[in-house]
């Protein structure tokens, strides 16, 4: 099992989000708007996937600014549907999330 970071997306989706990670083995942050220290909350994840378009571009910034000083690897998708993200989830365990 993993952790990963799921950045963007809907948030009526937050717990189909969640249930999808739970499905694949993996444990799951999901942060669909930006809470007060996000730099800090993101911790220190497997992986971090993005979801472009429904994401603030300051969002964007402190997490690429915290995969990059943590090493962490990012998968960016621009569509935030299920099927987007049990792609990306394959796309991170070839990264050996």
């Amino acid at each position: 099992m993993s952790n990963i970071v799921l950045i963007g997306g809907h948030d009526r989706m937050h717990f189909i989000y969640k249930k999808i990670c739970k499905k694949s083995g993996h444990k799951v942050k999901v942060f669909t708007q930006m809470p007060a220290s996000f730099s800090r909350q993101i911790g220190n994840p497997d992986g971090i996937l993005l979801f472009t378009k429904t994401v603030s571009h300051k969002m964007v910034g402190v997490a690429l600014k915290e995969a990059k000083k943590k090493n962490i690897p990012v998968v960016r998708c621009h569509n935030s549907s299920t099927s987007s993200l049990e792609a990306s989830i394959k796309v991170l365990e070839g990264h050996q999330v």
